[in-house]
């Protein structure tokens, strides 16, 4: 971790900041004048983003290098939640999924997805939520998925972690607002990060509207955080699938899911 700041400017620290999404929010952040604390597993992946942003804007950024689906990388971001400076935005972005059947995957491959996508999602919002709340300001955004609003791919337990993202964000937001600090769940569909890619997942097929820009998602995310909504599903045509997830017949929806990752013949795959 590199030297702490000094408290002078707004500060918000990005799990999975290396890549993707949590990549987008580094550079919208530092540009818009906030001191950064960014973390993920690459070292050397945070450290270049890090001097980058720095030599670009002028603001501070400090690193920490640690895997969230440990508890030792869990403590490390906790105990910088609880410090000084202030964080005032916490990013939960970090996550994985799985190209395996639940049914052929290893055990110790699930439980690393719910230790990260799920265990380091509640751990870390509970660590910042008590600074927050005893200064009556603050926000935390979790990111969460489209796909836990319904099951569109059969067999994988990814969505059952964005699900529990989505329900517990809302219903820790509803806890805290009335002290003066948000928790928004940030709900993206297909997003260009690289992410299906390092997980071995076969989009070809995917059509190409379908895809949104991670810089797009993350200026919706914000703007939505300002305005005080609970969930936010960036792009229309996610909010429309959302609609559709949450009350077409469960039955016509098991018949469309079109996402085989998670699909599973008795002869493998």
């Amino acid at each position: 971790m590199t030297d702490a700041p000094p408290p002078s400017s707004r500060r918000a620290l990005v799990t999975g900041a290396s890549l993707g999404i949590g990549e987008a929010f580094a550079r919208r952040l530092a540009a818009d004048g906030w001191d950064l604390v960014l973390v993920a597993r690459d070292a050397g992946r945070l450290d270049a983003l890090a001097a980058e942003l720095t030599g670009r804007h002028g603001h501070r950024v400090e690193t920490i290098a640690a895997d969230l689906s440990t508890d030792d990388g869990c403590a490390a971001v906790e105990g910088r939640l609880t410090a000084e400076p202030p964080v005032e935005l916490l990013v939960n972005n970090a996550g994985i999924s799985l190209n395996t059947p639940f049914v052929r995957s290893a055990v110790a491959d699930e439980a690393r997805l719910v230790r990260l996508n799920v265990l380091a999602v509640l751990r870390l919002t509970h660590a910042a939520l008590g600074p927050m709340v005893e200064r009556s300001h603050g926000a935390v955004i979790n990111v969460s998925s489209v796909a836990g609003f319904g099951v569109p791919m059969p067999g994988s337990t990814y969505s059952a972690s964005k699900a529990w993202v989505t329900n517990f964000s809302e219903s820790i937001g509803q806890s805290v607002a009335p002290l003066g600090v948000r928790v928004m769940a940030l709900c993206p569909g297909y997003t260009r990060t690289g992410y299906h890619e390092r997980a071995g997942i076969d989009m070809s097929r995917t059509p190409a509207w379908m895809w949104l820009r991670a810089a797009d998602v993350v200026d919706e995310g914000l703007r939505d955080l300002r305005k005080g909504k609970a969930v936010s599903v960036p792009s229309w045509k996610y909010k429309l699938a959302v609609a559709g997830l949450r009350h077409a017949p469960r039955r016509l929806l098991r018949g469309a899911s079109r996402d085989t990752r998670g699909r599973v013949g008795r002869s493998g795959g």
